[in-house]
C-alpha cells in the first residue's frame, strides 16, 4: 500500500488529517485496515472490473464510488487493461489501482511540494486533471507515430523503390505499427469516455459539498476531455486510412508478383509448343532433312520467346 502520507493508525492524529489514501495492489489486510479506520467500503478488483455504468458510478450517502480503466502507455499496450477505483467522501479520498501511473506520482509530488491544507475533493480533481494530461500525452505520441508511418508509406526515403522482399518486410512492419496505434487509441477512447462520465457524475451528484472552485475545475476537465475525444476521433480516422493504404500497397505488391509469374508462364508457352512439335520426329516432317533444320528450330524458339515479351512491353503490361 502506498499513501500520500504515512499510514494512519486507529485514533491517531495522522489518521484525522489524512485526505488521500492511495492503495496500490493492496492486500486484504490493508483493505480491511482502511475500511475500519475510515468507515468506508473499499470495492474489490472484480467490482472495479465491472463495465456497467451503474457499477462504475455509484453513490451511497455522501460517498462516491467511481471506477474507470487505466490507460496503459503505448509501449506497454500489450499489458491487460487495469481499473482505477475512487472512493470519494467529504473527509477522505481512497484510490485503488493495480498499475503504476506517472499521473499519480505527479500529484503526489505536487502535494508534497505544497504542504498547505488540501481536501479530498481537491485531490480527486487534481488526479482527474493529471489523468487527462496523461491521455493527451499518449495522443500526442500516437499522432507523431502516425505521421512517421504516413511519411514512410507515401514518401519513402530515396527515389529508388526498395526490393520486393525489403518492401514487403517494411509494409508488414508498418501494418503492425498501425495496428498497435489503433489498439492504443481504443484504450484511450475508453479512458476518455470514463473520465467524461466520471467528472460529470461527481459534479452533478455531490454539488452540495463540492465547492464552486472544484465544480469549475471539473467543468474544465469535461471540456478538455471533449477536445481530446475529437482529436482521438481524428486519429482513429487516420489509422483507418493508413490501414487501408498499407493493405492496398501490399495487394499491389502481390499483384506485381502474380503479373510477373503470369507473363513468364505466357512467354514460355510458344517455345514449349515448338520444341514439343519438332520433338515428335515424324518421317514426313520436311524440316528433319534440312541442313539448317536445327538452326531453324532454335531460331523459331527464340523468336517465339521474344515476340510475346516485345508485345507486353509495347502494351505497357510489363
Amino acid at each position: 500500500m502506498r499513501n500520500s502520507c504515512p499510514p494512519p493508525t486507529a485514533g491517531s492524529a495522522s489518521a484525522a488529517s489524512t485526505v488521500w489514501v492511495d492503495l496500490f495492489e493492496p492486500t486484504a489486510e490493508e483493505v480491511a485496515a482502511v475500511e475500519r479506520e475510515y468507515r468506508l467500503r473499499v470495492p474489490t478488483r472484480a467490482q472495479l472490473d465491472e463495465i456497467e455504468n451503474s457499477s462504475r458510478l455509484r453513490v451511497e450517502g455522501q460517498t462516491l464510488y467511481l471506477s474507470m480503466p487505466a490507460t496503459a502507455p503505448v509501449k506497454d499496450a500489450e499489458v491487460a487493461p487495469s481499473p482505477i477505483g475512487f472512493v470519494l467522501s467529504p473527509d477522505v479520498l481512497v484510490t485503488l489501482r493495480y498499475v503504476e501511473l506517472h499521473s499519480f506520482a505527479r500529484v503526489r509530488d505536487e502535494i508534497a511540494a505544497d504542504p498547505g491544507r488540501r481536501d479530498s475533493a481537491t485531490t480527486f480533481t487534481m488526479l482527474l486533471e493529471a489523468l487527462v494530461d496523461m491521455d493527451a500525452d499518449f495522443l500526442e505520441r500516437i499522432s507523431a507515430q502516425l505521421a512517421k508511418i504516413s511519411r514512410q508509406v507515401f514518401r519513402p526515403q530515396g527515389g529508388q523503390a526498395p526490393r520486393v522482399a525489403h518492401a514487403n518486410r517494411l509494409l508488414r512492419e508498418m501494418l503492425l505499427e498501425v495496428g498497435d496505434a489503433g489498439e492504443s487509441l481504443s484504450r484511450i477512447r475508453e479512458s476518455l469516455t470514463a473520465l467524461q462520465r466520471l467528472s460529470g457524475f461527481a459534479a452533478d451528484t455531490q454539488g452540495v459539498w463540492l465547492h464552486q472552485d472544484i465544480q469549475a475545475r471539473l467543468k474544465t476537465v469535461r471540456q478538455d476531455v471533449n477536445s481530446l475525444t475529437d482529436f482521438e476521433s481524428h486519429l482513429s480516422g487516420k489509422v483507418q486510412f493508413l490501414l487501408d493504404a498499407v493493405l492496398g500497397f501490399i495487394n499491389t505488391e502481390q499483384n506485381e508478383i502474380f503479373k510477373v509469374l503470369t507473363i513468364a508462364s505466357v512467354v514460355g508457352i510458344p517455345p514449349t509448343f515448338i520444341a514439343s512439335l519438332y520433338g515428335m520426329n515424324f518421317h514426313n516432317m520436311p524440316e528433319l532433312s534440312w541442313s539448317f533444320g536445327y538452326a531453324y528450330g532454335l531460331g523459331l524458339i527464340v523468336l517465339s520467346t521474344i515476340v510475346p515479351i516485345v508485345w507486353f512491353k509495347w502494351r505497357g503490361w510489363w
